[in-house]
């Protein structure tokens, strides 16, 4: 082969694969872990919104609103605080194994003590007595209570999401990567994650198989065991990874180690590091980011889970829909994370593909409002094909949450992470956690903020209700969206000059 075959062949291979092998060392433990945390996440999230909108005793998305806007959020801060804390007074990875540990308990205390004596635990009476009491408006609040159980098993699912998956495993991936590694790897540990999606569909379909003529704490149970599982080897892997990988001066920055004698040094409170963030316009369009993604995806998915609950109102063939949609999101971010995203963004920069999100959740969200606003209409086309209108809306919403969630792991993860690479390791410890802990409850309670007081004023109860004020507000928050990915692109070129400013000053 002659010199210019071997530099064709070594740039479409750098395309390809650009990894050498020594990095192999790093990036395969990184893959599983992201995969199992992801893993974790789906079947969490399929049994919370199982548990919730198909309770016996006011179940239904209605619910999802208040747990949303005023359970989550409170929880959440006080966790996001608490995590802070820890981060002042133990190494990294103590506060990994506490949480996770806390994590694990929770899951074991509501699979095997709480769900299973379900009716001994509810407090029917005073639920009951407290509905007699206030109007029909806020019998969502009342099921929140009724249903505590299934209310802690919706909170630990999405503190999972947050908590575990955003600040946790990428919070330790920033730290242990470079840009350069993080332009080449990122998407592959995304792409990890879509593969966990992939077996969500066919892990439902097994359990809906097996135990969906029985009691459903035993799929509880079988949910909460796996999780525990697989939570232990998410252990397994952080420990191997920091004794083995970490301490190769190949892979990781040896300064930036945990040192045996812990130096502690003075940090923000929590507080101060909110003020980081208002001072800081990077951290701060980074937080806009994270808000509208989640003030727009919750709004949308809210009405497609009530239209969901009235196609599937028993709770086996609500998880198995779920399932399936979670494999479908999988399949379709495996295949774009793996052969486009990566390339994506080498070739057409971050600002292109950081827009990709914001102007397919607009355009999705406004079709799917439009057919749910003019279903009657519509009605004559839908029964050309065959088709009741609930039936076009529960399919037409499941792919729009496909869309949606496809955009969210191929491109809207990845470029947001990358975008915390050049900030110090206070801005990405702290302004890290305020921001994709908090914010992104900021942006799912900002949605059942809106919701709830839309289901009380016009709603009269119900979600469906409200879908006509909706739809405004989605195309609002998704063109302010785009707005902030192109001053954070701004921003990114000016830290990025600033740095070469720098490097070349300290070269003369």
């Amino acid at each position: 082969m002659s010199s210019a075959d071997t530099q064709t062949f070594g740039k479409w291979r750098e395309k390809i694969w650009p990894f050498h092998g020594y990095e192999l060392k790093k990036m395969l433990p990184l893959i599983l872990m992201k995969f199992l945390v992801s893993l974790n996440y789906g079947l969490l999230t399929c049994l919370k919104d199982t548990v919730v909108v198909t309770a016996k005793n006011g179940g239904g998305a209605e619910v999802i609103t208040v747990l949303k806007g005023y359970v989550v959020l409170p929880v959440a801060i006080i966790m996001t605080i608490l995590y802070s804390k820890f981060s002042n007074m133990v190494k990294r990875t103590t506060l990994f194994y506490t949480f996770i540990g806390g994590f694990l308990a929770v899951i074991f205390l509501l699979g095997f003590v709480l769900y299973p004596n379900l009716e001994l635990f509810s407090p029917h009476a005073t639920a009951d007595k407290l509905s007699s009491m206030v109007d029909v408006r806020f019998a969502s609040w009342i099921a929140a209570f009724r249903n505590w159980i299934q209310t802690v098993i919706f909170v630990t699912a999405e503190l999972w999401g947050s908590m575990v998956i955003l600040l946790m495993f990428w919070g330790f991936v920033n730290h242990i990567s470079t840009m350069k590694e993080a332009k080449k790897s990122y998407t592959i540990y995304i792409a990890a994650g879509d593969f966990a999606a992939i077996l969500m569909g066919p892990i439902t379909a097994i359990l809906y198989r097996t135990m969906g003529n029985m009691d459903f704490a035993y799929t509880v149970q079988a949910i909460c065991g796996l999780a525990l599982i697989i939570g232990a080897m998410i252990i397994g892997i952080y420990w191997w990874t920091n004794r083995n990988v970490l301490t190769d001066p190949r892979l990781f920055d040896q300064s930036k180690r945990d040192s045996k004698v812990k130096v502690k040094k003075k940090k923000p409170s929590m507080w101060e590091s909110f003020k980081i963030i208002a001072k800081s316009k990077y951290l701060f369009h980074i937080a806009i980011l994270v808000i509208a993604y989640g003030l727009s995806i919750s709004i949308v998915e809210i009405t497609w889970k009530a239209h969901l609950k009235l196609y599937y109102p028993n709770p086996a063939g609500y998880q198995n829909m779920m399932g399936m949609v979670f494999s479908l999101v999988g399949t379709t971010s495996l295949i774009i994370s793996l052969f486009f995203c990566g390339n994506m963004i080498r070739k057409l920069g971050w600002h292109y593909v950081a827009q990709i999100s914001p102007y397919v959740l607009g355009v999705t969200g406004l079709m799917f409002f439009l057919v749910v606003i003019y279903k009657e209409p519509l009605t004559p086309i839908f029964m050309k094909f065959g088709m009741k209108p609930i039936v076009f809306i529960v399919m037409f919403g499941a792919f729009q949450n496909v869309v949606c969630k496809v955009m969210k792991y191929s491109f809207f993860d990845p470029t947001k992470e990358m975008a915390y690479i050049p900030l110090s390791d206070e801005e990405k410890v702290k302004g890290k956690a305020s921001i994709d802990v908090v914010g992104s409850r900021l942006g799912k309670s900002g949605s059942s903020w809106i919701q709830s007081g839309l289901i009380a004023s016009v709603g009269m109860g119900s979600i469906l209700g409200t879908t006509s004020y909706l739809l405004p507000i989605v195309l609002l928050t998704a063109i302010g969206w785009s707005y902030s990915v192109k001053k954070l692109n701004d921003y990114f070129h000016e830290k990025d000059n600033e740095e070469k400013l720098v490097q070349g000053s300290a070269a003369l």
